[in-house]
């Protein structure tokens, strides 16, 4: 013999209606790696403007000061890039070691200034007042690139877009595919 417990409004039965509970609210989306790396590069930025003295609030930002964001960040980098007076200066494979100093590859400085750019401009700033799309930051850029690459003695290449060139009755011109009909 059992001891039954009473049941429960709608329990064991299919014709009863079930109290259902309002569905729960869905988690955040997980972040893409680069909206991730976005954010995080913003907090760090909006982080080192707080620690200046005095303390520069984000609308009154410029591009001196992401240039000395920029220099900041040196200390932390991971690249080698040889002094001039550095007996591997140039040298692609140096044999040994030496006691010039590390720094920010050029291409982790280029995708992160990408990053805060557009996180500047998704945090309400507008793109005519956007420091990170300074022409002085480019040109910044455009100077780490240069000196890291003469310093590891291979030139920068810039990437060659694809054209995608449409061949017309077997002919390798590169003219227009409109072509003019005499009457």
């Amino acid at each position: 013999m059992s001891i039954s417990k009473p049941r429960e409004l709608g329990e064991g039965s299919s014709t009863s209606p079930i109290p259902v509970a309002p569905p729960e609210p869905h988690p955040p989306a997980q972040l893409s790696r680069y909206e991730s790396q976005k954010r995080r590069d913003w907090n760090t930025f909006g982080q080192y403007l707080k620690n200046q003295r005095p303390p520069v609030h984000m609308s009154q930002c410029n591009y001196g000061h992401v240039l000395e964001f920029l220099q900041y960040l040196d200390q932390f980098g991971k690249t080698k890039v040889h002094l001039q007076g550095c007996v591997f200066f140039g040298d692609p494979d140096p044999a040994g070691p030496c006691t010039c100093p590390l720094r920010q590859a050029w291409g982790s400085l280029d995708a992160l200034i990408g990053r805060l750019r557009a996180a500047y401009e998704e945090n309400g700033g507008l793109s005519e007042m956007n420091p990170f799309a300074s022409g002085a930051i480019r040109v910044y850029l455009r100077e780490v690139r240069d000196s890291q690459a003469k310093a590891r003695g291979i030139p920068y290449k810039k990437k060659k877009k694809k054209r995608n060139n449409n061949v017309i009755g077997g002919d390798n011109s590169t003219s227009s595919s409109f072509q003019m009909q005499s009457s």
